[in-house]
């Protein structure tokens, strides 16, 4: 995996040829499964090995997954180790709310012998992987007559809402973790009005991760079935209750025509298109939008991209700026980890 030159990373190491033939474990953590493979680094790029999937719930520790997998792997002295997790990180430590591990760059360095250890939070670690993808992995929703050279923006909804971007310097993109994604949501419409207060009884505080995430997505159907009254079929309830949520939800709207799932699938786009207007206009990416993360993969056939289009560029007194941004989808699941890798494969000199 070597680097789109669409995506000028800041690498300062690249050029180092100490950073090449280097050993290097990446992780990706995450509430569900945490994957964990093994690269090394060459040419300014990555090679993935192995991975493996561990179930995150079946381990007391970070720590000890790292060691299931070294042993299982038969590695002896890897050089390097870089770990995206699902909250922010601070002074190389984090704690994120749907783990139960407490993480601790020092320890890993300490107990496993790494020389280096990096930790970033996924989506900022995401934002690296991204810079690997080829022109095929990503799926062009709008791209205009005219790229600006800019910011970008990346907005992924999937187990929670991740929000970074990319800060242009002139020469590179250099990738930058937010904690957007806990920000306040606030409705537009009068039904809107409704579903802030259907959540405001259940959370308080009331987050676009509320709304934008597998939870969300739930939180809207069930808005949609219990306080407007949306009929739900028998058979629909027991998918629902047996699969996975997102998939049995679109499944239904796409194949059996559900009412009820095409108008949470349209609502939860439409909220979709609203948080990436807010950030692209909170950040100015005028390079442009990356929508990634596990949901809108999973919709994607859904996916209308006029509507989401022109849902996007409303705006009170920006839309001169919105209409023009070019807006993909990111199609692979891979990015976090193998942006961690990448990081900690060249971000040093």
């Amino acid at each position: 995996m070597n680097l789109n030159p669409k995506f000028p990373l800041y690498l300062p190491g690249v050029k180092n040829t100490n950073n090449d033939n280097v050993s290097i474990i990446g992780a990706n953590l995450r509430e569900d499964v945490t994957t964990i493979a093994y690269y090394t680094s060459g040419n300014s790029g990555i090679e993935l090995k192995f991975k493996n999937n561990y179930s995150t719930k079946e381990y007391s520790s970070f720590a000890d997954v790292l060691s299931a997998f070294i042993q299982e792997s038969n590695l002896e002295n890897v050089q390097r180790l870089g770990i995206s997790v699902p909250g922010p990180v601070l002074d190389g430590k984090s704690h994120p709310a749907r783990l139960n591990w407490h993480l601790d760059v020092e320890e890993y360095q300490s107990k496993f012998g790494f020389e280096k250890v990096y930790m970033l939070n996924d989506q900022e670690a995401a934002a690296y992987g991204i810079g690997l993808l080829d022109d095929s992995e990503l799926d062009a929703i709008y791209t205009g007559d005219h790229r600006e050279k800019g910011n970008v923006a990346i907005l992924a909804p999937g187990n929670g809402l991740g929000e970074a971007g990319y800060f242009f310097d002139g020469k590179y993109l250099r990738p930058f973790a937010t904690e957007g994604g806990h920000s306040e949501f606030s409705p537009r419409t009068n039904v809107e009005v409704e579903f802030y207060q259907f959540l405001n009884n259940i959370y308080g505080i009331v987050s676009w991760e509320n709304v934008l995430s597998k939870t969300g997505l739930f939180n809207i159907y069930r808005f949609l079935r219990d306080v407007k009254r949306h009929p739900e079929p028998e058979w629909l309830s027991e998918r629902l209750a047996n699969g996975n949520f997102t998939e049995e939800i679109f499944k239904a709207a796409m194949h059996e025509d559900a009412m009820i799932c095409k108008i949470a699938l349209d609502t939860f786009l439409e909220f979709l298109a609203r948080e990436a207007n807010n950030l692209t206009l909170k950040l100015k990416a005028t390079g442009g939008l990356l929508i990634a993360g596990d949901i809108p993969q999973i919709i994607r056939e859904y996916i209308d991209k006029d509507k989401f289009y022109e849902k996007f560029k409303i705006s009170d007194k920006m839309e001169d700026m919105l209409k023009n941004i070019p807006i993909h989808l990111v199609n692979t699941d891979s990015t976090s980890i193998n942006g961690a890798a990448l990081y900690t494969a060249y971000f040093t000199e």
